[in-house]
């Protein structure tokens, strides 16, 4: 079996459900957008009535101002963030395929960097994948000093699939990806790391998604998952991020069709945008800053849930950090290329105007609520208190009600299952996020700072 989260053989035959049923009356996407703000702000009113005795609890410790900054850091700004979240994803309907099985011919480019492990194995799941129309493969080949070309070439002859072959030796994803698209004439051109498995069925979702969508539609994102995640715990724990946590952002963006990265893991790009914009950009989060810079003069980015991939998600703690500060930097890379106010539509300023806050949650996080935790131990409520465990149930609600509709609106019509995974997900709601917000903190200051880049 391919993968850790019952991956199937790609040549294996596709369940017969294939998208969510219509249900209840149709609410135009503004509407819905409305709907969530205006729930956030009620939300948001109700908590600062309830913490008023926090606060004056507070305010003879700290003083006021610091006071009212606490609560807001790890009550208020979170919890309107939850809040428009939770909505959204109460109103979220997936619009139906109106292509089911386009023929539109399409590239997929692998940019590899040393990858002799893994592309045997890229190369044949991309192949096996079912797709009606001409598939262009190609390696960009970004400076490997290993047996990643002579492998590919070997299992592309094997498969009787033409492989074209890009070197660049610049070091940078972004240079190899520019060099592929120097060459590409299709419409349509799909990144897929070296290390990514696509399902069986992934290709005709992605380009479904993307031909079904308003013709100003310029990429779609697809659903990546974690495929070694047997591993160990914080493969584990890292399973239930890209399953619930990662795809619920996802799904929200692309309500609003504002998805804000289209992840060079796995996306479909219409090949004339990219090259409008001057292919993907010298920065460590390429594919963050390509998106942003798609979307900059109104163009819609789409999220498609049931076009799945998996990946290799790292093994070491110290890998994860640097991951995660590099995730954290694309970020700002982002924000600094083309800040949420330059967007074009409303509903993309607003959603991209939301990773203007997530470094007060992770400053938050990291500085307020984890030392109010060690307070709490020590017998001094002051911050963490037992209110503060009426966030479990809504958290163990919020969820459950995701791992629902992936189960049923997304693995049921591919005909995956998740495998039991308890402990990690224990971990995953008690203590990841201690992992992430380091890390992204960090991330951060090396942007804040100019400190040197590093992809690996």
């Amino acid at each position: 079996m391919l993968g850790d989260l019952g991956f199937p053989d790609p040549g294996r035959p596709e369940a017969a459900s294939e998208e969510p049923p219509a249900r209840g009356r149709y609410i135009p996407v503004v509407t819905k957008f409305w709907i969530a703000v205006v729930a956030t702000i009620l939300w948001v009113t109700l908590s600062a009535l309830i913490s008023a005795p926090w606060v004056r609890e507070l305010t003879p410790v700290v003083g006021v101002v610091l006071a009212y900054t606490i609560v807001t850091l790890v009550a208020y700004l979170p919890g309107a963030i939850v809040a428009f979240l939770g909505a959204s994803l109460l109103l979220d309907r997936q619009p139906a395929l109106k292509v089911r099985d386009p023929t539109t011919p399409i590239s997929i480019v692998l940019a590899a960097r040393n990858e002799e492990a893994g592309i045997d194995m890229t190369l044949r799941a991309a192949a096996r994948a079912r797709y009606a129309g001409p598939v262009t493969y190609v390696l960009a080949d970004n400076g490997s000093t290993d047996r990643t070309v002579e492998i590919a070439r070997a299992t592309a002859e094997a498969l009787g699939i033409d492989l074209v072959v890009v070197r660049e030796p610049t070091p940078g994803k972004s240079h190899a990806l520019n060099r592929a698209l120097e060459g590409i004439t299709t419409p349509y051109v799909i990144t897929v790391d070296a290390d990514t498995l696509l399902h069986a069925d992934a290709l005709r979702r992605l380009i479904s998604r993307l031909e079904s969508a308003p013709s100003d539609t310029v990429a779609v994102a697809g659903t990546v998952l974690v495929r070694n995640s047997r591993a160990n715990l914080l493969t584990r724990v890292q399973e239930w991020d890209y399953y619930l946590g990662i795809a619920a952002v996802k799904r929200m963006q692309g309500l609003y069709q504002a998805t804000l990265v289209a992840q060079g893991a796995f996306s479909v790009y219409v090949t004339t945008a990219v090259r409008e914009i001057g292919g993907w950009p010298d920065a460590i989060g390429e594919d963050i800053v390509v998106t942003w810079r798609l979307m900059e003069y109104g163009n819609r980015v789409f999220f498609e849930p049931t076009a799945v991939a998996f990946t290799d998600a790292p093994l070491e703690v110290t890998h994860f950090l640097r991951q995660r500060a590099r995730w954290a930097r694309g970020m700002f890379e982002g924000i600094s290329a083309v800040p949420p106010w330059k967007q074009t539509r409303p509903m993309t300023r607003f959603v991209a105007g939301i990773d203007l806050l997530i470094p007060f949650l992770d400053v938050g996080y990291v500085l307020v609520w984890l030392p109010g935790v060690v307070l709490a131990l020590f017998g001094i409520p002051l911050i963490v208190s037992v209110w503060t465990l009426a966030v479990l149930p809504i958290t163990l609600l919020m969820y459950g009600g995701l791992r629902t509709y992936q189960s049923r609106y997304v693995f049921g019509p591919l005909d995956l299952r998740v495998r039991k995974n308890r402990v990690g997900y224990l971990v995953f709601l008690l203590g990841y996020q201690v992992l992430c917000s380091t890390a992204s903190l960090v991330g951060y200051a090396q942007h804040l700072a100019g400190t040197s880049r590093r992809w690996k």
